[in-house]
């Protein structure tokens, strides 16, 4: 009961902030997170020559510096900029101390049938299918390699069904944002870098559960999947699916410092 009276407060609070600031015409993205995920003892999902960690850092990374080149008016944080592993409720806190306006964690996926390849973007909310809810317990499952997560998290289980229910009383106060981020993000790689969308999606992350700000997940292509590994290992390719992100971000802000 504690839980969900914090959770309450906490959606209120949220829907106020957004209020103040969403929306305005003085409104201005001026701080921006990028997570890249998982890290250090926790490798991610992996395919035949690579780990999800290393791609995702080096995508992150390649992200953060082609913001700092054309957006200088941009502050770019990075929850990690090594092979560290910094803990999903450190990488939300880290967002949320430091007042960030956007939060972007990029990742790759991974499923048990190879020939499915494509990227897509996730917002927190409701996993509509399985394969939704699979991609959230993978990656919700970083947990499991924290010391102390059952007090940290509540007692959350990444991997049980009805932890997921808590997510069901959770009202994002950034949706809106957050879709329309998403939305860019995959319009750009169909349309600009030339990879297959799979599509804007919800499901349960802690990470984006408990960010304050608007936040999305980029499930940048399938390990699973030779040749999207192939892609995804390459610097030329990791640097148009950077670009594609910064195209998305820079056309988000534009959009929402005109209103």
């Amino acid at each position: 009961m504690k839980n969900i009276i914090s959770l309450f407060v906490l959606s209120a609070t949220l829907v106020l902030v957004s209020f103040n600031n969403v929306g305005l015409k003085d409104y201005k993205i001026n701080k921006i997170v990028i997570d890249a995920g998982h890290g250090g003892r926790d490798p991610g999902t992996h395919g035949k020559i690579s780990k999800e960690k290393d791609i995702a850092l080096k995508i992150a990374l390649e992200t953060g510096e082609t913001i700092k080149k054309y957006l200088p008016d941009v502050e770019v944080i990075y929850t990690r900029d090594k092979d560290t592993f910094p803990s999903l409720a450190e990488r939300a806190e880290l967002a949320n101390k430091n007042g960030a306006d956007l939060f972007i964690s990029i990742h790759c996926n991974w499923l048990s049938r190879p020939e499915i390849h494509g990227t897509e973007t996730y917002v927190m909310g409701i996993h509509k299918t399985e394969a939704n809810f699979e991609v959230a317990k993978r990656e919700n499952s970083v947990i499991l390699y924290e010391e102390n997560a059952k007090e940290t998290y509540d007692g959350f289980d990444p991997n049980s069904p009805e932890s997921y229910i808590l997510f069901s009383l959770y009202q994002n106060a950034y949706m809106s944002n957050s879709l329309m981020l998403a939305q860019n993000v995959e319009n750009q790689f169909k349309n600009r870098v030339g990879r297959r969308s799979r599509g804007v999606k919800s499901a349960g992350f802690w990470v984006l559960y408990k960010t304050s700000m608007p936040s999305i997940l980029i499930e940048t292509g399938y390990l699973s999947n030779e040749k999207e590994e192939r892609d995804l290992n390459d610097k030329l390719q990791q640097t148009y699916i950077a670009h594609g992100i910064f195209r998305a971000f820079r056309d988000y802000k534009q959009d929402l410092e005109s209103l």
